[in-house]
Order: C-alpha cells, then sequence, then structure tokens
C-alpha cells in the first residue's frame, strides 16, 4: 500500500506517511539503523547488523525507487537502503517493539546512540 504522502521534516529530523487509514511519523534514527540495505540486514537470515551512534543523524534528501519504494540520502552518507511501501508501514506499525528491542541490545552490547558519548581516556 502506497502512503498518500510523504513529507521530509529536515528540522525535526523525521519523515512523515499518510496513508488512507493512517499516519506516521518515523525519526531519521530510526529509519537508519533500520535501513534494509545489506550493510544493516547482511544477506542471508539472522540478527541485522546493531547501529549505534546515530542520534544526531538527519535526512538529506528522499527520492522515488521506482513505484514500489521510497530511497533515503542520510547525512552521514548511508544511502543505500531502499524502504519499500510494505517495509515502511511496517516500521510504522512496529515501531515501539522494534525500538525497544534495538535498546536492549544496544544496551547488551556497550553501544550508545549517541556517538559523542563514550569512555575517555586521560593519558599523563
Amino acid at each position: 500500500m502506497k502512503p498518500q504522502k510523504v513529507r521530509l521534516n529536515r528540522a525535526d529530523k523525521s519523515l512523515q506517511l499518510v496513508f488512507g487509514d493512517a499516519e506516521f511519523t518515523l525519526p531519521a534514527e530510526y529509519l537508519r539503523v533500520f535501513s534494509p540495505s545489506a550493510e544493516v540486514r547482511g544477506h542471508g537470515a539472522g540478527e541485522p547488523a546493531l547501529v549505534s551512534g546515530k542520534l544526531h543523524v538527519g535526512i538529506e534528501r528522499i527520492a522515488a525507487a521506482g513505484r514500489y519504494a521510497l530511497k533515503i540520502e542520510f547525512d552521514d552518507g548511508h544511502d543505500s537502503g531502499i524502504y519499500t511501501w510494505e517495509y515502511l508501514r511496517e516500521l510504522a506499525q512496529n515501531f515501539t517493539n522494534n525500538w525497544d528491542r534495538y535498546l536492549q541490545r544496544l544496551r547488551a552490547e556497550g553501544k550508545r546512540r549517541d556517538p559523542e558519548e563514550g569512555v575517555v581516556k586521560f593519558i599523563g
């Protein structure tokens, strides 16, 4: 199901999708860490790669990919994911569960959303 409207909000770093029966706003960080690209999803079954440090990522541009998908280019240079309308709808409907699972994985692996956050070692 193709959305009736797609709006990029650079200031809020989000993408708004308006379907006939629902409206969703998806943060750029969420879209980036759940990219359908091979870099994130891999080439087979199993757990996708854990992408961290994308708290401040924004969306540079969006473009139609045929009639079935959207290509999203992020300001961190990532641009290889093709987000089908079906996948975007799935991401939107499962946002809470996906995001909670993502945050749990980050904690379990000792990684952070903020690329600036980390351990500082003083040498001296």
